[in-house]
């Protein structure tokens, strides 16, 4: 271990290969993928790092950081400067199947409100998510 900063919080590489193996993983799996990052499994959680996938609506279908997300329509959901995220994310899931996203969210490690990418792909019917906070 170089430094303990550095390990403590996930990359972009490391984002964008979770959100490859939870597509590749649903596919195989889906109730059981869904339930497994709810579940908090190791798999889909790493770090300040997790999955969250949501449907075409907006609603969230497995989250990795906060199951009483799990179920809810987040369509009108906004960050701290009012940016309506998850419309713009839906959005984008309907022309792209690969894109990254900027909003504001609080990271479950520092528990501050930062600046994060989520990297996404649509898989059928699906939006997979994870995200890295910019520090």
């Amino acid at each position: 271990s170089t430094s303990v900063l550095a390990d403590e919080f996930a990359t972009a590489k490391e984002a964008e290969a979770m959100v490859a193996k939870t597509v590749k993983a649903l596919g195989a799996d889906r109730a059981g993928t869904l339930a497994a990052i709810t579940a908090k499994d190791k798999a889909y959680v790493d770090r300040d790092l997790y999955a969250v996938v949501y449907d075409m609506s907006g609603k969230c279908l497995a989250h990795g950081q906060n199951e009483k997300q799990v179920g809810k329509d987040l369509i009108d959901v906004a960050d701290a400067d009012g940016k309506e995220y998850m419309k713009e994310r839906v959005a984008l899931a309907k022309t792209k199947t690969k894109f990254s996203h900027d909003y504001k969210f609080r990271d479950p490690v520092t528990k501050k409100v930062l600046p994060k990418e989520a990297f996404c792909e649509k898989t059928g019917e699906s939006i997979v998510c994870a995200g890295v906070y910019k520090r």
